[in-house]
């Protein structure tokens, strides 16, 4: 979670507000002295979750930052893209509203990338977190062959989520 001003000193907080949301699921609080509405629906517009204009009480900004932070967690336990629906307390996959059955190996896999999007997981990486104990250690082989069997059930032409960085991992686009 991030709580910004409006004014910061080496930028404007409602273009930070919107690199975030570009980059991330955090949640984003404004915290500022800028009062005026065309300001509040501004923070809104970039993505902010709250604006609290001050002066605040301190009594409420603290009720609010536990209920935003537990909203930003049970957004994290889902992902929804409009085709591709993962919920992970569940342990459900959907794909255009009907189930998916997936191994626990390819479960393993998808929620790693997803918790990482964005971001090189190498072949070690993934490795390390898909061996649990008493299971054979994977080797890189046998991992593209559980991803390409991921991309089998989850990908169409239209929905490419997995890239393969050849010689170093995969990514989750």
């Amino acid at each position: 979670m991030a709580i910004l001003d409006i004014n910061l000193p080496d930028g404007d907080g409602f273009q930070f507000c919107k690199w975030i949301k570009a980059r991330s699921d955090s949640s984003v609080l404004f915290l500022s002295a800028r009062d005026l509405e065309e300001d509040v629906l501004t923070g809104y517009e970039m993505g902010a979750d709250d604006y609290v204009t001050k002066p605040f009480s301190m009594k409420i900004l603290l009720k609010k930052i536990p209920i935003i932070l537990s909203r930003e967690a049970k957004k994290s336990n889902i992902y929804d893209d409009g085709f591709l629906k993962i919920d992970f307390e569940l342990g459900v996959i959907q794909i255009k509203e009907k189930n998916c059955p997936i191994t626990p190996t390819e479960y393993r896999i998808l929620k790693k990338l997803i918790e990482h999007k964005g971001q090189l997981l190498t072949y070690s990486v993934l490795l390390d977190s898909l061996w649990e104990e008493g299971v054979e250690l994977l080797d890189k082989h046998v991992l593209a062959v559980h991803m390409n069997r991921l991309r089998k059930k989850i990908e169409t032409e239209e929905h490419n989520y997995i890239s393969n960085i050849y010689g170093m991992g995969y990514v989750w686009k």
